[in-house]
């Protein structure tokens, strides 16, 4: 048995966010983090391999340089990285990038015991697309939204989370699955693990690796082959200084009225 995570490399949204020319993400400029929902996918990952024994890979599409943060989640825990990198990828919008994250997981191969997880949605775009474009174009049954997960046998039990309550779902494996937050707390990298990381296999699958998949299609990867196209996307400008007022007299309340005022405020 083995899980196979998809994960992705994000903006630190405590930092400045930069744009291309053509509405994509400068991601080189900024510093990044692990997707937060995607470490909840890998742990619901690393609990059941601590059950089970099984394998967990963690596989990425990104600039070679998301290489690290696979290097990271096998610091975890994780036994081995696959990352998906070529210039004939990027730009690529949900669909492509359920399409070309599919030919990767195809080329790793998913037998009858396995399952896909994915997190719930990625903070730079808030779709929550992929991990269900991904389940749908490799033909897996999915459940989305995992607030517990059980496995027994061949059967996955996963307490699904509503808007207005819970659903429990059995599905049989092979599966995809996407979690939430509230399915666990991620554990943190051990000394141990950051050592054992770099003596695990870290693949890398490019445009040569994976061109022979029937997903692989030059029409329907990449920016050009995204049907979804970006109007326009820039960086909001910084919100100016505050104003102070000391006080709490009637002076002080005045001087309020008046700026607010001012302001057509009140």
């Amino acid at each position: 048995m083995k899980i196979i995570v998809c994960v992705k490399q994000v903006p630190d949204t405590s930092g400045k966010v930069a744009v291309n020319p053509d509405g994509t993400l400068d991601r080189a400029s900024m510093q990044t983090i692990t997707n937060p929902d995607d470490l909840n996918a890998v742990e619901a990952a690393l609990k059941l391999k601590d059950e089970t024994g099984c394998k967990v890979i963690v596989v990425t599409m990104g600039p070679p340089p998301a290489a690290g943060m696979l290097r990271e989640l096998m610091a975890r825990g994780a036994d081995e990285g696959v990352l998906v990198s070529a210039r004939e990828f990027g730009g690529s919008d949900t669909y492509a990038t359920s399409q070309i994250l599919a030919a990767a997981v195809n080329r790793i191969g998913v037998e009858s015991d396995d399952i896909v997880m994915c997190g719930r949605q990625a903070i730079d775009g808030d779709t929550a697309q992929v991990g269900p474009q991904i389940g749908e174009k490799l033909g897996l049954p999915q459940v989305t939204y995992a607030a517990d997960i059980q496995k027994t046998g061949d059967t996955v039990t996963v307490k699904r989370m509503l808007e207005d309550g819970y659903m429990t779902i059995k599905v049989k494996t092979p599966c995809l699955l996407t979690c939430i937050k509230e399915l666990n707390a991620p554990r943190y990298m051990s000394v141990g693990g950051i050592f054992e990381a770099y003596d695990k296999p870290l693949a890398t699958f490019d445009y040569e690796t994976l061109k022979d998949d029937a997903l692989i299609d030059p029409t329907t990867i990449g920016l050009k082959g995204s049907p979804t196209n970006i109007l326009t996307s820039f960086t909001p400008p910084l919100k100016g200084a505050g104003m102070m007022l000391e006080g709490a007299d009637k002076a002080a309340c005045e001087k309020l009225i008046g700026i607010l005022s001012a302001k057509h405020i009140i």
